[in-house]
């Protein structure tokens, strides 16, 4: 097993990218009420830099296995998610929330589907029924469906990156572990948009949001560095 140590030290310069340009987005932190090409450039500028990171590794790395490509595409998806939400006042949340939905898609197929853990998902279920419940009453016309075939297809994405850690049996790796807390940080972050855009406000909940979803494209992103062919998971399953 490789050592974070190691990590740090292999990965690290390759991130410095990212850190740098999520610095940017925080330090100018433009105002949301007026959207902008540039706007949407300093947001979407730490997930280039991701793109950037997993380009680093080489074409052959890419070639070689198909879940570093799916977190590629899904990070791209990203990008076009976070453009649209820029604009989301102006009628573009719907394309945002589409574009993350595939988001979620591409990163549950990179994990795979083993190994199952079924009470790790029993678990994401009730969460994700209970974060429904909450916001049902708020939501009305498309939202009322669309909010809930959001809340599924992340809930199984963070079912599927919580499933490959077990801990009990020591078959977990640092990449397995990444992707667990990124899909974690992914759901608090998704979460608090829908709290505070559908319910009420919620103190900070731009930094909230940034911050958590910042790191949880990190993690997922690192992840796949040290993956296996996710098409060996879903054929095994």
């Amino acid at each position: 097993m490789v050592s974070p140590v190691t990590v740090v030290k292999s990965e690290g310069p390759k991130l410095v990218p990212f850190f740098k340009a999520t610095c940017v987005y925080f330090v100018l932190w433009l105002p949301t009420s007026s959207p902008s090409w540039f706007s949407a450039l300093i947001k979407c500028l730490p997930i280039f830099c991701l793109w950037v990171f997993l380009l680093a590794h080489g074409i052959n790395f890419l070639g070689a296995h198909s879940s570093a490509r799916k977190i590629l595409a899904g990070l791209i998806f990203s990008a076009l998610g976070d453009a649209f939400l820029i604009w989301q006042e102006q009628g573009y949340f719907s394309h945002g929330l589409l574009m993350f939905a595939i988001t979620h898609i591409l990163y549950s197929s990179a994990f795979g589907m083993k190994p199952l853990n079924s009470r790790a998902g029993l678990i994401i279920a009730v969460i994700s029924g209970f974060s429904y419940t909450l916001l049902y009453p708020y939501l009305s016309g498309p939202f009322t469906y669309l909010v809930a075939v959001y809340i599924a297809l992340i809930g199984f994405m963070g079912w599927r990156a919580i499933a490959g850690v077990q801990f009990a049996n020591d078959l977990w790796t640092w990449t397995k572990l990444s992707a667990c807390l990124g899909a974690v940080l992914f759901m608090v972050s998704d979460l608090t948009i829908a709290v505070n855009k559908f319910c009420f406000p919620v103190p900070h909940s731009r930094a909230i949001i940034m911050a958590t979803y910042y790191a949880a494209q990190m993690l997922i992103a690192l992840s796949a560095v040290e993956c296996q062919d996710a098409d060996t998971s879903w054929k095994s399953a």
